[in-house]
């Protein structure tokens, strides 16, 4: 099986300010805000949802192609998918754009500011999820608005089924729009926040949700993730980890074992342990791609963390 992943590149900027902003911002002058940081530590990191589930499903061995749409700024992801044998088969270049950049100032008290300018991704749409052929799983992961849109009604109508991870798209889709992804998709991703959403939203919980779908995945960070279904809820324990690096990243590298486990036909409580130790194995390294490992390694800690091996 070959999986499509429909979903943003981006280049992630990060930034360390070695102080505190509340020592720079001034509460009663912040209608004339004027600031500059000095942010001597800094790296680039090669990111965006659909990157980096097509990397981290590369990683497991999976076949999978990412879709999305990118600037004229992209040679050095490009370079760097070649390297690890990812598809570029279906990444659009928009001329005159930029790739998709989010720019994070970190402080001394892990607060954050960060601006994101999504250029490209405006124009994820361009895309078709036709123009791929072979594929017999798909992914709509966080993208254009247009782009989510039309891609979940072109993998409804080609009968291919896939899962729907809204993710920090959220916030541009109202209930009526959140349900008519629910009837399309096959499957649905969230973290335990976006869940919450998700319910305010359109009234229904994950186990409601369960049953218009095969399966509502609600991952919990450090307290592991449950599967519903129909019938029943898979609780999925986390996976060991040595360190605790950095969360930017984990839930991608959970759905890419998501993705991994269902084109192999797995049942639940493998899939997700999959999944979780995919997870695991991203939060013990910072940046979102440059975790890494042989199949075999992967095998052994799994069995290691979980009493039973999945291969």
């Amino acid at each position: 099986m070959s999986a499509l992943i429909c979903g943003s590149f981006a280049y992630d900027t990060i930034m360390v300010f070695h102080d505190k902003f509340k020592n720079h911002i001034l509460p009663e002058q912040v209608h004339i805000l004027n600031v500059s940081f000095l942010v001597p530590d800094m790296r680039r990191e090669f990111g965006g949802c659909a990157g980096n589930i097509a990397y981290n499903l590369n990683l497991l061995g999976g076949r999978g192609k990412p879709m999305g749409t990118v600037g004229t700024d992209f040679t050095p992801y490009a370079d760097w998918m070649d390297q690890w044998a990812i598809s570029r088969d279906h990444i659009r270049i928009i001329e005159n754009t930029y790739t998709a950049q989010a720019y994070i100032t970190t402080d001394q008290d892990d607060n954050q500011i960060t601006a994101f300018h999504p250029g490209a991704m405006n124009f994820a749409h361009e895309n078709k999820v036709s123009d791929a052929t072979g594929c017999t799983i798909g992914l709509v992961s966080p993208d254009g608005r247009r782009g989510m849109i039309e891609h979940a009604e072109q993998f409804a109508e080609a009968g291919i089924p896939f899962m729907f991870d809204p993710g920090q798209g959220m916030p541009m889709f109202d209930g009526d729009d959140l349900l008519r992804f629910a009837e399309q998709a096959d499957w649905l991703a969230f973290n335990d926040y976006e869940a919450r959403l998700m319910e305010e939203r359109t009234g229904k919980s994950p186990a409601r949700l369960a049953q218009m779908v095969k399966g509502v995945i609600v991952t919990r960070g450090g307290k592991g993730s449950e599967i519903h279904t129909r019938e029943r809820v898979y609780e999925i324990p986390a996976a060991p980890v040595s360190a605790v690096e950095d969360p930017t990243g984990c839930g991608d590298a959970y759905r890419a074992g998501l993705l991994y486990g269902l084109m192999n036909d797995m049942d639940w409580e493998t899939t997700g342990r999959i999944a979780a130790l995919m997870g695991a194995v991203k939060i013990e390294q910072a940046g979102t791609q440059n975790h890494c490992f042989h199949r075999a390694e992967f095998e052994e800690r799994f069995k290691a963390a979980f009493g039973f091996s999945f291969a």
